[in-house]
């Protein structure tokens, strides 16, 4: 999971082909709201990818073998 400075928000172009989770945040002075974004690849950080990410952690692996297209 990557936690972006405030007033950045979460874009799948930083994400894609990575098992990495972005969540950007930014107030909103106009209504006094926290705007939260999270992006995901969920093609990698979906079920399979996370069974993947589990598996590697539970064999000793890098968490992300497999699961990177370089």
């Amino acid at each position: 999971m990557r936690v972006l400075p405030e007033g950045e928000l979460a874009d799948t172009k930083h994400v894609t082909f990575t098992n990495v989770c972005e969540i950007g945040y930014a107030m909103d002075a106009h209504t006094g709201r926290v705007v939260l974004s999270s992006a995901i690849d969920n093609l990698t950080k979906g079920a399979a990818g996370q069974a993947v990410q589990c598996m590697n952690i539970l064999c000793g692996y890098p968490e992300a073998a497999g699961l990177s297209s370089s």
